[in-house]
């Protein structure tokens, strides 16, 4: 599933692309019609991201459009139109350019009061300026959850994913299982920091690179990660490979059905 920066790279895409234009709405799939129609021809004034939800909103029109791309969904803006639909496109936009959006988890035209309940429901989003850390912090340190699993409640902290989750963790040395409650304020506040600078530079580049200057190959003498997710990690998805501050295995188990990855020797700390 995309992690958080991937649907604010998505919201700046749509807002460079359409915002301030009229924008041709339908669904050639037919799941999305009755409601493509209300907004076809209207002006696009925006699109924001909140965690892993995208929101696009409308001239003249109280309702938003609500994405939320699950594990399979793309939102895929390419330059021109007329171009023919290739695939299941449930929602498509035209101007200047075209939006094709495939196999969403969520497309729906939601009214004032379901945005404002979705987004309440939500925890503080990293990547956003009015962003609440200390909401995050009320949850975790009452919880006996492991910090692990309370990093992808997105009722807890909205964006992070898999990846983010596992390498704050290991930058932070936190073990994984470590119950919400007894990790530190301290610690916490050094673990947000951590995830609004990895997640906005994860906006910037379009992939997740988390090891330090020191770690990095060239400084190594090592070859560059090898992995269709791209990018250079500490934890994830390297089981049984050498940490690359200690030299010890890395681990894996699973925790609520979502793999999880940490260093058993670097991570001792709660």
């Amino acid at each position: 599933m995309p992690e958080g920066h991937t649907l604010h790279r998505l919201a700046d895409e749509l807002r460079t692309a359409f915002a301030g234009r009229a924008v041709a709405s339908s669904s050639p799939q037919g799941r999305f019609a009755a409601e493509a129609a209300r907004i076809d021809g209207r002006v696009l004034e925006g699109a924001e991201a909140w965690g892993k939800h995208v929101f696009v909103s409308f001239a003249d029109a109280p309702e938003q459009v609500h994405v939320h791309l699950g594990l399979y969904g793309s939102f895929l803006v390419t330059p021109g139109v007329g171009r023919p639909v290739v695939g299941q496109v449930r929602w498509r936009l035209e101007a200047a350019s075209t939006a094709d959006l495939r196999g969403p988890n969520a497309c729906e035209l939601l009214t004032p009061p379901e945005v404002d309940a979705l987004i309440g429901r939500l925890g503080p989003d990293p990547l956003r300026d009015d962003a609440d850390p200390e909401r995050a912090w009320r949850r975790i340190h009452r919880s006996s959850v492991p910090i692990a699993a309370l990093l992808m409640d997105q009722a807890v902290l909205a964006g992070v994913g898999n990846v983010y989750r596992a390498e704050v963790l290991f930058r932070n040395e936190v073990a994984p299982m470590t119950a919400g409650r007894r990790v530190t304020r301290k610690r916490w506040d050094a673990m947000w920091a951590d995830l609004v600078e990895l997640m906005r530079e994860g906006v910037r580049t379009g992939r997740i690179d988390t090891v330090r200057p020191e770690h990095e190959p060239e400084a190594m003498g090592r070859e560059p990660r090898a992995d269709d997710h791209g990018g250079e990690v500490y934890v994830y998805r390297r089981e049984g490979q050498s940490c690359l501050v200690c030299d010890t295995p890395v681990r894996r188990r699973v925790l609520a059905g979502r793999n999880l990855f940490w260093c058993p020797t670097c991570q001792h700390r709660g």
